[in-house]
């Protein structure tokens, strides 16, 4: 049956994964075979597929793929991460539009009945959208990091490290996010330039009609501030330190203080202390034991120690505390400037510093086993380099506040009595029983209203997954697991806390090998954004160029660990791939067969077999490394040039005629083993292309990886040398403008007859030669072509320009006279003689040898002509 012409890609995507699912070859249960295991990041139960997610999820997909293919039990975990913040600001909001009230209002259960029900109505989406892009992963293992399960996990291990004494409660500076009304971690503050104002206020030495200037970018706090701060080696304040200070618009005395923190060339030298409101300020006061006045609501408005502007949002309150000043007399001036402002990275509200009671998780101890095993490459990274940023985070790590003022996540497991004395417990009746032990009375329990940061939940995922708290069954066989792929932007957040917690609760790696993927960029260098515009559609994508021709153009795009500069020709390019790999079905296909053999396409089938094993061999190496663009682009080379444009048209026979069994035979084994260690890229195409070259209802999903065989590198070289050689010979009849149907005649002067002898069927064939002989000497009336040290002689039948032919033959041996000198200069730099790898230097000399040749070579038809 004839091929069509054009594949309708959307239906053999549809067909082929509907098969896979149907055939359940994504699932995994333990059994005598060895593990392959991966587990998802998870992405945000909000979220939709975006470019981060098709280049991280690809990544997963061919090292699944590969590993099932290799026989291993291949497991991909899929699923999905609650998402505290955005989560519960989509269900707010909704609830406000519905219902026209808040969460308070309807109460937590409440609250989470209607989160839950959102989670279920929309939850999936992302998950299904990775369905599209032929992720293979194990649908019936979908988690969810609030499944029971998994929260059981999340407070059993708040229990153990508060038992352990890990886990205290305390007042510290925290990062106040005033729409989530929320602390966040230092790593979920994103710090913008922004446009800003200086404001330089007076304020007054007490008992005196003096004053001192400030320089502030906040006057809104200026009723938070309890002290003043000088160098004590600065000479202008000297005689101030010890005395006391009007603070403009509440008239507080406050004291001046000294501390060599304060820069006396920074700004007036001065510092308003502000203690609620600055973690600088805020150690300041600690260390004088300064007083402390929050002056902020939760949600950003001024409080009532504010007072005229109590209520007044805090940007606005700025604007009028600063035309107070200057109706007051008090504002010297205002200066514009740029500087760097804290924004939430969940909501982009300006961060507040605050002071809230929260709990915290003590990281020195959990960090030391996470830092050791990283730098000694027991967990290994890839690219290495991000061990030095990984390092720099751990050796400099501050305790983790664990705790979130919300109500979407895993509730912290504090139970209070009225004077908040507090036990930890699973549950309220265990709280009871704790309570009574512990302060032998009995009280009404209520717990704490706070939940657990999301990352507390997922650092325990590669063990919560696989029911790791509650039984061995599957963690035992299934973890560690073996790679993690995520963006090296979440190595603080995750990376680094999944590692302590393997460590602290199964003393054991939680994966074996991490691979960090670049930020994906447009191709002007900018960050794909909405805002921007610049972030294309992934499912409009694999709508125009097939979900493998996405895959391609967003590998294409993605050397290891660096930046991906993405665009979308390059999608193009994967389908035109595609394409031509289907062309190549269509030709061999098409071909009708005899069963003979033609030992002149021996030299060419020797020659593609030796090099699909060399192929081979390049490919485990590059899969090793994670270097998986260049493994694509391995074979994206091998199957476009080597085995379309070059084997395929040596053994394609005439019009007309057929070619033989053998040949044909193995053409068929060398396409099937090219589309298996394709597969792993190009899912659909390969599989398609597998049943129409064999005719089997076996599936190439589950077919065998092929095994890498010795190679002849002889027999690759000398192959190549011909190919160069018919290249060479092209290439005149091309600038010569001579017809393809014109025959040619060749003379050669070669130290290696053999070889041609070899080949002499397929380049008569492929270069369309009437004869070849073979000679020692220069040919007149010919067009001379350099393959390495051989010479041809092209008889065109055209009057040959000799001056033409002695200018271009000059400017080859200039360049070559270049190239050596080059070369020669390298290696007589003794450095690089001394330091380089012995293979480098080896690799020079032997360029240099190849260039001197080349240009004697040319000398001498140089002086023939």
């Amino acid at each position: 049956m004839e091929l069509p012409k054009n594949l309708i890609y959307a239906e053999i995507e549809k067909k082929w994964y509907q098969h896979w699912l149907d055939k359940d070859y994504f699932s995994s249960i333990p059994d005598e075979r060895t593990p392959f295991t991966i587990v998802i990041p998870p992405p945000n139960v909000t979220g939709v597929l975006h470019m981060g997610h098709m280049l991280n999820n690809t990544i997963q997909d061919i090292l699944i793929r590969k590993a099932r293919l290799q026989g291993y039990n291949a497991c991909w975990v899929p699923g999905t991460d609650h998402a505290s913040i955005a989560t519960e600001a989509k269900v707010v909001n909704l609830l406000k539009e519905q219902q026209g009230k808040t969460k308070q209002e309807i109460g937590r259960a409440e609250f989470l009945k209607l989160a839950f029900d959102w989670k279920e109505k929309y939850g999936g989406i992302i998950l299904d959208q990775l369905k599209k892009l032929g992720a293979s992963c194990d649908w019936k293992r979908t988690r969810f990091t609030m499944d029971e399960s998994l929260s059981k996990a999340v407070i059993q291990s708040f229990i153990d490290l508060y038992n352990k004494g890990l886990i205290y409660r305390g007042v510290r500076m925290t990062n106040w996010d005033p729409v989530a009304k929320t602390a966040v971690s230092d790593e979920e503050v994103i710090h913008k330039e922004v446009n800003s104002n200086l404001y330089y206020v007076k304020y007054q030495i007490e008992n005196s009609e003096e004053f001192i200037t400030i320089a502030t970018t906040r006057p809104e706090t200026i009723m938070g501030d309890t002290a003043v701060c000088v160098n004590p080696n600065d000479e202008r304040y000297k005689q101030l330190i010890g005395k006391n200070v009007i603070v403009p618009i509440v008239n507080r005395s406050v004291p001046v203080i000294a501390d060599d923190y304060i820069e006396i060339d920074f700004g007036t030298g001065t510092l308003k202390v502000t203690p609620a409101h600055d973690i600088n300020d805020y150690n300041i006061g600690q260390k004088h034991n300064i007083a402390t006045i929050d002056v902020l609501n939760d949600d950003g408005t001024i409080n009532k120690h504010g007072l005229q502007y109590e209520g007044l949002d805090r940007f606005v309150a700025r604007k009028k505390v600063a035309a107070d000043l200057e109706e007051q007399g008090l504002l010297v001036k205002t200066e514009p400037i740029k500087n760097k402002v804290g924004f939430s990275e969940r909501t982009d509200a300006v961060i507040e510093p605050r002071l809230t009671k929260q709990w915290f998780l003590k990281m020195d101890d959990l960090a030391k086993p996470a830092l050791e095993h990283v730098m000694n490459d027991d967990i290994q990274f890839f690219p290495p380099r991000f061990k030095n940023l990984y390092k720099h985070w751990l050796e400099n790590i501050r305790d983790w506040c664990i705790s979130r003022q919300l109500w979407w996540g895993q509730q912290i497991p504090a139970f209070y009595d009225e004077n908040e004395n507090y036990v930890i417990a699973k549950d309220l009746a265990s709280a009871q029983k704790l309570y009574q032990e512990k302060y032998n009375k009995t009280a009404n329990l209520t717990q704490d209203e706070d939940v657990v940061d999301t990352w507390f939940s997922s650092w325990l995922w590669p063990i919560s997954v696989f029911d790791g708290f509650e039984s061995d069954k599957e963690i035992n066989y299934y973890y560690p697991t073996n790679v993690l792929v995520t963006g090296w932007d979440i190595i603080f957040f995750w990376v680094a806390r999944m590692i302590m917690a393997g460590y602290e609760f199964k003393n054991e790696k939680p994966f074996q090998q991490v691979y960090f993927t670049g930020m994906v960029r447009d191709n002007k260098g900018r960050k794909m954004s909405k805002s921007l515009g610049n972030s294309p559609d992934p499912l409009e994508l694999i709508d125009r160029f097939s979900a493998d021709g996405v895959r391609v153009g967003i590998l294409l795009a993605a050397p290891a660990g660096n930046d991906i500069l993405f665009d979308e020709k390059l999608c193009e390019q994967g389908r035109n791939f595609s394409n031509k790999i289907w062309n190549a079905l269509r030709l061999i296909k098409g071909w009708q067969v005899e069963a003979r053999t033609n030992n002149n396409l021996e030299p060419a089938i020797a020659l593609i077999e030796n090099k699909l094993q060399q192929l081979k061999e390049n490919l485990e190496q590059l899969h090793s490394q994670f270097r998986l663009s260049e493994a694509l682009m391995e074979l994206y080379k091998f199957i476009w040039d080597d085995f379309c444009s070059w084997y395929l048209e040596f053994i394609k026979p005439n019009f007309g005629d057929a070619i033989d069994q053998t040949t044909y035979n193995k053409t068929i084994n060398i396409f099937n083993e090219l589309m298996i260690l394709l597969h792993p890229f190009m899912p659909f195409l390969t599989e398609e292309i597998y049943h129409q070259l064999n005719e089997t209802n076996e599936d190439i999903i589950v077919a065998k990886y092929p095994a890498i065989n010795k190679y002849d590198a002889t027999i690759i070289n000398d192959g190549e040398h011909i190919k160069a050689a018919i290249t060479s010979i092209r290439e005149v009849r091309n600038k010569n403008q001579i017809s393809p149907k014109v025959e040619l005649k060749v003379y050669i002067d070669t130290n290696n007859q053999s070889l041609y002898n070899n080949y002499e069927y397929l380049i008569k064939k492929t270069a369309n030669l009437s004869s070849i002989e073979f000679v020692n000497q220069e040919v007149e009336n010919t067009i001379t072509q350099l393959v390495d040290k051989d010479k041809l002689y092209i008889e065109t039948g055209i009057e040959i320009d000799v001056e033409a032919e002695k200018e271009k033959i000059e400017k080859d041996i200039q360049y070559f006279e270049g190239f050596i000198a080059s070369i020669q200069k390298k290696l007589s730099n003794e450095k690089f003689v001394q330091n380089a790898k012995a293979e480098i230097v080896e690799t020079e000399r032997k360029k240099l040898q190849d260039g001197l040749d080349k240009l004697q070579a040319l000398q001498e038809t140089l002086k023939q002509l």
